[in-house]
C-alpha cells in the first residue's frame, strides 16, 4: 500500500506507516528532514500517483482563527490582498481534500471564518494529550473515506502542556510548532492503516 505525507517534511507519520508496511513518502517544497522518500516539489503534481492513502497538512498561516487579526486593515477594512491569499490557500486545501485518492485527511488548526466560507466544516477535532503526547492544542481532522479516531489516553490536566504555544520566536518556530504528535502519527497508522 502507498501512503504520502503531503505538506510535511517531518518524519513522524511517515516512520509509523512504513514500521506496518507501507510504502509511506513525504512530499514538500522544502528538503526533508533526514526521511530516505522524499518528494520535493509542490504536492499537486504528484496527487495522481497511485496513493493508497494521504495525510495533509496545508501551510495554515492565513487559515487558522489565530491570524484572522491580519485580514483587516488598520480601518477596519478587509485586506483584499490577503483575501485573495486566503482564497489560493483555501483552493489549494480543497484540491488536497478532493483529491482522487480512496483515504484522506487533512490536518489543520480550527479555521476563522473567511475560510470556514470557502472550507467545508472539519470532521473532528482532537487534542496530541488524546494519544499519549502530553500537549494540548485543538488539531482539526477533514476526513475523505477514513473513520474518526478514536481516543487511546487519558491523561490528568495537571500534567498536560502548551508547549507549541510557549516556543520563543525565532528560525525553527514555525517548523516546530507544525511537527506530528508520536502518539497522533501511532494511532493514524494504528487505526487508519487497517481501513484500506
Amino acid at each position: 500500500m502507498r501512503f504520502i505525507n503531503g505538506c510535511a517534511k517531518s518524519i513522524s507519520l511517515v516512520k509509523e506507516f512504513e514500521d506496518r508496511g507501507w510504502d509511506a513518502w513525504t512530499c514538500d517544497i522544502l528538503p526533508s528532514e533526514g526521511w530516505h522518500k522524499h518528494i520535493q516539489d509542490d504536492v499537486l503534481n504528484h496527487l495522481n500517483d497511485g496513493w493508497d492513502m494521504a495525510i495533509f497538512h496545508p501551510d495554515c498561516t492565513r487559515l487558522a482563527l489565530s491570524g484572522v487579526r491580519w485580514m483587516y486593515l488598520s480601518d477596519g477594512s478587509i485586506d483584499l490582498e490577503r483575501y485573495s491569499c486566503l482564497v489560493d490557500d483555501c483552493q489549494f486545501f480543497n484540491s488536497l481534500l478532493n483529491a482522487d485518492i480512496p483515504l484522506i485527511g487533512v490536518e489543520s488548526p480550527i479555521h476563522h471564518h473567511f475560510a470556514r466560507e470557502l472550507i467545508r466544516t472539519y470532521d473532528q477535532i482532537i487534542q496530541p494529550h488524546y494519544f499519549g503526547d502530553k500537549e494540548s492544542k485543538a488539531i482539526c481532522l477533514w476526513l475523505k473515506g477514513l473513520t474518526p479516531l478514536v481516543r487511546t489516553h487519558w491523561i490528568d490536566k495537571s500534567e498536560i502542556k502548551q508547549s507549541v504555544w510557549r516556543e520563543a520566536p525565532g528560525p525553527n518556530r514555525k517548523a516546530n510548532r507544525s511537527r506530528n504528535f508520536k502518539g497522533v502519527s501511532r494511532a493514524m497508522a494504528e487505526q487508519w492503516g487497517n481501513e484500506v
